[in-house]
């Protein structure tokens, strides 16, 4: 029942959210920005009455610009993050700019679209629209392990991740989460605290083997907390 309320009110809601996204962005990138961040708030207030879930955030987030390298077990940190980091610039799978309207407004507010086939085309387009985004003054957000996991899987990081630390030399936020063990792929959610974990600043211009080891280590601390 819970998860049906949460559906029922988060979703409807959403659906007017997306259909006014066109009028924020005639205004300009700043309303429109604060137009997701609300969407964020909307889904944070959604999450806690409906579904019993909170947010715990260990550690600081660091003024500045970086490459936020998150952790994936849920659609819930693709929207939570987006409040807490200061509405990053997030790097989005391509199948999600295919939704009507909603794609759309995703390209608007600066999401990196990325086609997981990994081509070379698709890879400089990624480094192209991550670069404007800096250019911009905005941090980036990836989720280096590429799509969701299940909790207490440690997959090797994706090969756009490097290419993207190496191309915008940025200092690496790792960000560990534990969402899954409230919010499952699959089934109704569950009433917890799901942690984020915000780990020191990695610096920028190491070698590639090193910095994946880190970054494989940070965003995982929990997991090893759990094991």
């Amino acid at each position: 029942m819970r998860t049906i309320l949460f559906s029922l009110v988060f979703y409807g809601l959403s659906f007017f959210i997306v259909l006014t996204v066109p009028i924020s962005a005639m205004i300009g990138p700043r309303a429109l920005r604060g137009h997701v961040h609300f969407w964020a708030d909307v889904h944070d207030w959604s999450a806690r009455v409906f579904l019993g879930i909170r947010i715990r955030v260990e550690g600081t987030v660091p003024e500045g610009q970086y490459l936020f390298a998150a952790k994936h077990q849920a659609m819930f940190e693709t929207i939570a993050l987006v409040a807490v980091l200061g509405e990053p610039a997030i790097v989005m799978k391509q199948e999600l700019a295919a939704i009507p309207i909603w794609g759309w407004a995703a390209r608007r507010y600066g999401m990196i679209i990325v086609d997981r086939a990994a081509s070379a085309s698709a890879m400089r387009a990624m480094m192209r629209d991550a670069k404007k985004q800096l250019n911009e003054g905005r941090s980036v957000l990836i989720f280096p392990e590429g799509t969701r996991v299940t909790p207490g899987e440690t997959p090797e990081l994706k090969a756009g991740f490097a290419g993207l630390y190496r191309m915008l030399a940025l200092p690496v936020v790792p960000i560990a989460l534990d969402s899954g063990k409230v919010w499952p792929r699959r089934g109704p959610k569950r009433p917890g605290v799901v942690t984020l974990r915000i780990g020191d600043a990695i610096p920028a211009g190491l070698p590639r083997p090193e910095i994946e080891a880190k970054v494989h280590a940070a965003i995982n601390v929990l997991e090893s907390c759990a094991g």
